[in-house]
């Protein structure tokens, strides 16, 4: 048998060999077997030294061509069984889009955030700013400007944690009125601002009390503003809030940044402004503490008190949330209990 008789066998031979592998470790093996060192393609080339010089170059050129078509046949076979182990693969982790999907839970605001979102639109609706301060505050901001000089007796009810003597954390949104007045121009017309935000005092937690908890300050400055413009203001954010059943009053009180100073109430959540153990007998709650703005605290902040004048509130919104919801330990708000967050679902 010729050297191209033997190359043409090897050939049909291994043409079925690979054919009939059946993964790709059989294909591997039949390479190794004909293609490689000790293959028999190989040992057939050995006894090209014994031709003619003139038949050599024929049957090298009828060897590498039967190589190339084993190559080409193992590689076409090496990727039909790639495919189809990725074929498998895919129809064993095949996912059944028409099945439900697995649900999952939407959240909601937490509810003092609701609060404050209400307060918001609230009050942007009614042509207001939203600002924000900073947390850490300094001194002449959080006190002194607002009418509460080193010593003053009223600083007891806000101690606060300090970081130098100067810097501490705020213990009210207030210091953003004074901000705010610095640097508005009332040539363009009047301040009408909100700052909601996190403030901090030295308290002890209990059912009522947290170091730390949210306000919603308000400042409004113009000309001619009057006690009357606040009390409307009050009762737009109770009706808002509460429901329009609810009415407000005012009560004479104190603070150092407002004169005259008040204390507004609404009607009691309870008895509706009957009198119950709840209002202790009033029919009236208290909710927040309010004024027209102390003619120091304008002066400081660069306000002519002759010509401007204005009013200031305090809104506690957890307190708000208490009120609202019958919540009777300001803890669990900061608990993040789901259990009793997601009693709260309804915006507002």
């Amino acid at each position: 048998m010729s050297l191209k008789d033997k190359l043409s066998e090897l050939r049909q031979r291994g043409l079925a060999d690979i054919k009939q592998s059946t993964d790709l470790k059989d294909v591997n093996q039949v390479r190794v077997q004909l293609l490689g060192k000790k293959g028999p393609i190989t040992e057939v080339l050995r006894g090209m030294r014994d031709l003619d010089t003139a038949e050599r170059p024929k049957v090298g050129a009828f060897a590498n061509e039967i190589r190339d078509d084993l190559t080409a046949a193992l590689t076409q076979r090496k990727e039909e069984l790639e495919q189809a182990v990725l074929n498998a693969q895919l129809a064993k982790e095949t996912i059944d889009v028409s099945l439900p999907g697995t649900p999952v839970a939407k959240g909601e605001p937490h509810v003092i955030q609701q609060i404050v979102d209400q307060i918001e639109d609230l009050f942007l609706g009614m042509g207001y700013q939203v600002l924000s301060g900073p947390e850490v505050e300094e001194d002449k901001y959080n006190f002194e400007m607002m009418n509460l000089p080193k010593n003053h007796p009223a600083r007891d009810m806000q101690d606060t944690f300090y970081i130098t003597k100067e810097i501490l954390m705020r213990t009210q949104t207030s210091p953003m009125q004074a901000r705010a007045m610095e640097k508005h121009d009332f040539s363009k017309g009047p301040l009408k601002m909100i700052s909601p935000g996190v403030v901090y005092r030295r308290d002890t937690d209990d059912p009522t009390h947290s170091h730390q908890f949210h306000q919603v300050e308000g400042l409004v400055i113009d000309k001619h503003v009057t006690m009357a413009d606040l009390k409307g203001t009050l009762q737009v954010l109770a009706h808002e809030l509460f429901g329009d059943k609810f009415d407000v009053r005012l009560r004479p009180s104190y603070f150092p940044f407002t004169e005259p100073s008040v204390e507004a109430d609404i009607t009691c959540f309870n008895c509706g402004g009957k009198g119950c153990k709840v209002c202790k007998n009033t029919g009236w709650i208290e909710v927040l503490g309010a004024g027209m703005v102390h003619p120091n605290v304008l002066k400081m902040a660069g306000v002519d008190p002759d010509v401007y004048g204005g009013f200031a509130f305090g809104v506690g919104p957890d307190r708000f949330a208490m009120l609202k919801y019958g919540v009777d330990d300001i803890r669990n708000f900061y608990l993040n209990d789901v259990r009793f967050l997601t009693q709260f679902t309804k915006k507002g």
